[in-house]
């Protein structure tokens, strides 16, 4: 019942700020790599260990870059500052992806053109500028989460190191994005995807403005499948 009242949670808000839109990204707009489809589907899976909670970031950081790289070639930002903003972002969620992919060298689980996107709902997400905008917030703001309840069960010191490493200019990002809009700059429960009642305890000691709350690696895999950002399949031990 949680886990239901978390997804319908993570829709409404969703819903809210034009999150779920994304999965209608035109693949025109895509970089020429993330387009590239093959014959079938991949099955994404993501094991409860170090490196399947690592390749789930990154799978995170794949959807953010193309994002912001179909954000920037949508023409619904106008603002030159603003335009400016989201490139940059684009630019270092690439970074990242490029970074993770180092880092776990032979233990890439997946292809960036295994990545299937969603095609429904074509031009929902590029709308407007403060659909664009806000789907950031709530992408960059969800990354943070993940970011955070990982890296409690990550054992491997690089990994953890590299997970920290990003964390930081995500939560960067968020406010950035935040400020744009005109939002508070640290994120308000109403706007969180996971209500308190099913927030795991362990994993939260603390609860407040001043702290950002943990989401667990399923909780983060329910959201993002609730979605339909891909039409990748994601299995394993990460989502059970």
């Amino acid at each position: 019942m949680n886990q239901i009242k978390t997804l319908s949670a993570s829709r409404r808000s969703l819903l809210k700020w034009g999150l779920c839109g994304f999965g209608g990204l035109m693949i025109s707009t895509l970089p020429k790599v993330v387009s590239a489809q093959s014959n079938g589907i991949a099955t994404l899976t993501f094991e409860a260990d170090d490196v399947g909670i690592l390749n789930f970031a990154l799978l995170l950081e794949e959807l953010e870059a193309a994002f912001y790289a179909a954000a920037a070639d949508s023409g619904m930002v106008t603002d030159s500052t603003e335009l400016e903003y989201i490139r940059v972002l684009g630019a270092q969620e690439a970074a990242h992806v490029t970074f993770l992919r180092g880092v776990l060298g032979d233990q890439v689980l997946f292809e960036t053109e295994d990545i299937s996107f969603n095609p429904d709902g074509l031009a929902a997400i590029l709308s407007d500028r403060d659909t664009i905008l806000n789907t950031a917030v709530a992408l960059e703001d969800v990354g943070v989460h993940a970011y955070n309840g990982a890296g409690l069960f990550l054992t491997n010191p690089t990994y953890l190191l590299a997970a920290g490493s990003i964390v930081s200019v995500e939560a960067r990002h968020a406010g950035g994005v935040r400020a744009l809009l005109g939002r508070p700059t640290t994120q308000p429960d109403s706007d969180r995807l996971v209500p308190d009642e099913d927030l795991v305890a362990s994993l939260n000691p603390f609860k407040g403005r001043a702290y950002d709350e943990l989401y667990s690696p399923n909780q983060v895999v329910s959201i993002v499948g609730s979605l339909n950002l891909i039409n990748n399949p994601i299995n394993g031990a990460l989502v059970a």
